[in-house]
């Protein structure tokens, strides 16, 4: 049965990758919206609802050419694999702001974004947020996935800044 007031909630995460070349020129930029996988989503209802301990460190890794699916996590993602030519030791922590909005909320990280100086040549497909900082590792929860309109390259000395927005909203 249907009322009248339904309402629901979403989870929506916009992704913003901008590629610089090592003279400082920008070279490309990508804006995507992202999966939440099912284990993200679950996660989140179960910290609210159902007392499962919060996560409190995300990470942001980098990724290959393949299809994102809802089921994927760290240690199952079979389309897809981790690209680690970056100098950086770890993945990038997300670091996010204050959430704000009325009908809408939202929280990023704009004042401290994930960026990684690339040390290889490399097709990066999209992004993640991991609860493991271990840069190529299976281990931790995945909660979601980006995948780029179209693959990109990058070359030893550019640098990746990205920017994760995450909202949730009523509909």
């Amino acid at each position: 049965m249907k009322y009248d007031n339904d309402y629901t909630i979403g989870l929506k995460n916009t992704w913003e990758v901008v590629c610089y070349g090592s003279d400082g020129q920008e070279k490309w930029r990508e804006l995507n919206k992202n999966l939440v996988t099912t284990e993200g989503a679950n996660h989140v209802l179960g910290v609210i609802f159902k007392s499962v301990t919060q996560i409190t460190g995300w990470y942001v890794g980098l990724k290959g050419a393949g299809t994102a699916v809802i089921a994927d996590t760290m240690s199952s993602h079979s389309t897809w694999a981790e690209l680690t030519p970056y100098s950086q030791s770890y993945r990038q922590t997300l670091t996010l702001g204050s959430v704000t909005g009325t009908t809408t909320s939202t929280c990023d990280n704009s004042s401290s974004k994930a960026t990684y100086s690339i040390n290889g040549t490399a097709t990066i497909a999209g992004a993640f947020l991991s609860s493991s900082d271990s840069k190529g590792s299976s281990g931790g929860s995945l909660y979601g996935v980006v995948d780029f309109a179209s693959s990109r390259d990058v070359i030893s000395g550019d640098t990746l800044e990205v920017t994760v927005t995450l909202t949730a909203a009523s509909a």
